[in-house]
């Protein structure tokens, strides 16, 4: 009865920007984090950013720290993604998360709301 949706994916020139955005629909809830994770054809799902609400902790990946910036709202459980200088290997399916009860920010276990993805292609 939750839903996340993604949106601002696309295909994008390496070095170009695009900016992500997850909006929560549905039944209302609190989240304590929310996160984007990643996913490429063959591998598995990866994590790139997360933000704990309470005290605004923010992580990211080692391969995105320096391009990539998390942000949102913990009212509207929204949560944004701009992603600068982009690189081919940043090619995924870019999966929205939002978790009610969750300790570990990097792993998708804990994070009980998912989106249904997407696509952001980077060319060379």
């Amino acid at each position: 009865q939750v839903q996340l949706v993604e949106s601002g994916g696309g295909l994008v020139q390496a070095g170009g920007s695009l900016r992500l955005s997850c909006e929560a629909s549905g039944r209302t809830f609190s989240s304590v984090a929310m996160a984007w994770f990643r996913q490429a054809p063959g591998k598995e799902r990866e994590f790139v950013a997360a933000i704990r609400w309470s005290g605004g902790r923010i992580l990211y990946a080692d391969s995105v720290t320096g391009r990539f910036t998390i942000s949102g709202e913990n009212a509207k459980n929204t949560v944004n993604l701009q992603m600068n200088s982009l690189k081919p290997e940043d090619t995924a399916v870019y999966y929205c998360a939002a978790g009610t009860n969750l300790s570990i920010l990097m792993t998708p276990r804990g994070y009980d709301y998912w989106g249904q993805g997407t696509q952001v292609t980077v060319s060379s």
